[in-house]
């Protein structure tokens, strides 16, 4: 039987060399010291811990720390613009915008005790980054938290009306103040932007009841705006014939008593010529008041005998109705 021959293959002769372990470890530490560059951008903020005590804040620009686990860094984007929703999720963006409704965050009762549905959205900063990673802990959901709160107690002092009509603009600004007076008395570093209702609206349970409710104030109001406008109507007019009433009462009164002063004036001017000529002016008085009164007076020229009697003035008048 042949025996297999197996080819030559070379001989690697492996000695130890001290010094590539050295060479080795050199590269190793440098490796780790290089690991500790770091890059803060423009919008972000970093702290430095150093065996989890925080020793620095950096701002934008290169940096250099000791690599961990000496040193650690935590960064945030601090002039960011950040965004809490309450009452609903955005689920997605583009291409069509979905959300999800949160009922449990969303409804609420107001200062009149009706229930309304509350979406919220709250736009923050962090202005703080020390305070905001170490003064609070769970910030987003202490920030959640705070929202809520101020949300309810804001509603809960305004009417329903006030919540979906005109009193928009002055909720948003409470919450904001309440949000903020709140975050500042923790220290949590965090500057509120806005709030914004995104919508306030009655639950679907209560709309058809709520629409006739809507619809009863209406009508009462139109027909307190038609009673205002019939008195506003009714008022001047009345006052002004009042006034007229009360200038001619006393255009009369004034009248009055001028023509009584005047005749009364007359007839003291008489009775002093009365008492100068008696009987001179009672026959000028006499034929004064003939002239007054025979104008008016049908008169018959009688033909006289002298002898008088009735019967020359008999007949000289034709009977009412046409008789002869």
């Amino acid at each position: 039987m042949q025996e297999y021959q197996f080819p030559n293959r070379p001989n690697f002769d492996l000695q130890f060399n001290p010094k590539m372990v050295y060479y080795g470890l050199i590269v190793l530490v440098l490796l780790w010291f290089g690991s500790g560059i770091y890059t803060v951008r423009q919008d972000e903020q970093a702290v430095v811990f150093r065996f989890g005590e925080a020793v620095s804040l950096e701002g934008p620009g290169i940096h250099y720390h000791f690599p961990s686990p000496v040193e650690r860094i935590e960064k945030e984007r601090v002039s960011e613009v950040k965004r809490l929703e309450v009452g609903f999720r955005t689920i997605s963006v583009s291409p069509t915008p979905r959300y999800q409704k949160v009922t449990a965050e969303s409804v609420m009762l107001t200062g009149d005790e009706n229930i309304v549905d509350v979406e919220l959205i709250v736009q923050y900063r962090i202005r703080d980054l020390e305070s905001y990673l170490f003064k609070v802990n769970g910030q987003r959901k202490a920030l959640k938290d705070v929202t809520e709160a101020a949300l309810r107690q804001v509603v809960g002092q305004h009417t329903i009306d006030e919540a979906l009509t005109e009193g928009k603009l002055e909720i948003q600004e409470e919450i904001q103040k309440q949000i903020q007076e709140v975050l500042d008395l923790y220290e949590a570093g965090i500057s509120v932007d806005q709030a914004k209702l995104q919508t306030v609206s009655v639950p679907q349970e209560v709309d058809h009841a709520f629409k006739d409710v809507a619809s009863a104030r209406e009508d009462r109001e139109k027909l307190r705006n038609e009673a205002e406008a019939y008195r506003n109507d009714i008022i001047p007019k009345t006052r002004g014939q009042a006034e007229k009433m009360l200038r001619e009462a006393d255009a009369y009164k004034i009248e009055r008593v001028k023509r009584s002063q005047g005749e009364a004036d007359r007839f003291v001017e008489v009775l002093r010529e009365y008492r100068k000529a008696q009987n001179v002016t009672e026959t000028r008085m006499y034929l004064e008041t003939m002239e007054k009164i025979l104008p008016g007076m049908q008169k018959f020229i009688v033909e006289s005998d002298g002898k008088g009697g009735l019967l020359n003035v008999l007949n000289l008048q034709k009977p009412v109705g046409g008789g002869k």
